[in-house]
């Protein structure tokens, strides 16, 4: 099996570092596999990066669970299927005014701060883009903050990648500090999966310098609930406790977590971490990810198997990004059996039927009484 994480040593390189520096990358670094299966990873990853790092690749336990599907590339990433695309969400089209930004609702943008993970997930929206392009320059990011000097309609900043927090701190900083000095610009958030893949990185030094750029929110990427770890329970505590609002969006994946109590485990776990459930994903019909995929009414299923069966805080919102562009839609259980003038018909998660008066009373007057 791959080995487990390893302290930093006596360089006093950070610990995340060196985790990083020790990672798969290539076939002949998958023991469990033959020379064929191993040849094939390096098919793969001439078209799709492959990298692991240390922590990450600690918690297989065997081929083929949950962890090592999420990271091992397979020969069914080269499998062609109608209606896949590289850019499933449109993202590189007219929506990208400026390189790096995609700008796809009037009062907020997407900004691609780098294009390193800490590990390079095999269902990546952005497979055509993570591992293939270095860190932009900063003069291209500065055509990303004229940009939005100008729009002024901008309120919102998520910064992404990639994965912004593999940044340098001072980076980091710098970027945030640019961002903050714009005064429309009230909303700066972090989208990274590093406090589950590596969460060595999430450091006292980070967390204070990001609690100076309130108000900043971060939303942080589990799919299982082996990823719970302790390891991760410390660096989602350190940016909660500065003051950091911290939510999970996690794909759904077919043999990962399309299990309503691998889900229920998940949820409950995250709100013990005090990270707050927010988005379970329908994966993206991005090309190379089919096999990831499963039928919307599995995710349906899924949230009607939370929703009544634990607290609603940790019932996540199930979300369908529309191809080409069309923007993030919620699905779910139809509560709304039927509305009328009169009445609605809703059922709640036992099946049960009520009737509920779909028109406000009219005004009427109260007497005074003497």
């Amino acid at each position: 099996m791959p080995p487990k994480p390893s302290a930093a040593g006596p360089s006093q390189t950070p610990e995340w570092k060196q985790l990083m520096r020790c990672s798969l990358r290539r076939g002949s670094d998958v023991a469990e596999f033959t020379p064929e299966e191993q040849a094939d990873i390096d098919r793969v990853r001439r078209l799709y990066p492959f990298f692991s790092n240390e922590y990450y690749t600690g918690l297989i336990q065997e081929k083929d669970d949950p962890i090592w599907k999420q990271v091992i590339p397979s020969a069914e990433e080269l499998d062609a299927a109608d209606d896949y695309v590289l850019d499933s969400l449109g993202e590189d089209g007219d929506d990208s005014p400026v390189k790096h930004l995609t700008h796809r609702y009037p009062d907020r943008v997407l900004f691609t701060v780098t294009y390193t993970c800490g590990v390079y997930c095999r269902f990546c929206t952005r497979k055509r883009k993570v591992g293939k392009n270095p860190v932009p320059p900063w003069h291209e990011l500065e055509a990303v903050f004229a940009y939005l000097r100008e729009h002024t309609g901008v309120r919102d900043v998520l910064l992404s990648g990639g994965d912004p927090l593999l940044l340098a701190d001072d980076q980091l900083d710098r970027i945030l500090t640019e961002l903050r000095a714009i005064p429309h610009i009230k909303i700066l958030r972090i989208g990274t999966r590093l406090p589950c893949v590596l969460p060595q990185r999430i450091t006292p030094e980070l967390a204070d310098m990001l609690k100076k750029h309130h108000p900043l929110y971060i939303n942080t990427h589990f799919n299982h609930p082996r990823e719970l770890t302790p390891e991760a329970a410390r660096a989602c505590a350190l940016l909660a406790d500065a003051g950091i609002p911290l939510g999970c969006q996690t794909v759904l994946m077919k043999g990962i977590n399309d299990d309503i109590e691998i889900m229920k485990e998940l949820m409950l776990g995250l709100l013990d971490m005090r990270v707050k459930p927010y988005y379970l994903y329908q994966a993206d019909l991005v090309t190379g990810t089919g096999h990831f995929r499963t039928d919307v009414q599995t995710g349906i299923d899924i949230v009607n198997g939370l929703q009544g069966h634990i607290t609603g805080f940790a019932v996540p919102t199930y979300i369908i990004d529309a191809p080409g562009g069309g923007g993030k839609m919620a699905v779910g259980p139809n509560r709304l059996l039927e509305l009328n003038d009169e009445h609605a018909v809703l059922e709640n998660y036992e099946g049960n039927t009520f009737k509920y008066p779909a028109r406000a009373p009219e005004g009427t007057l109260i007497q005074d009484y003497v």
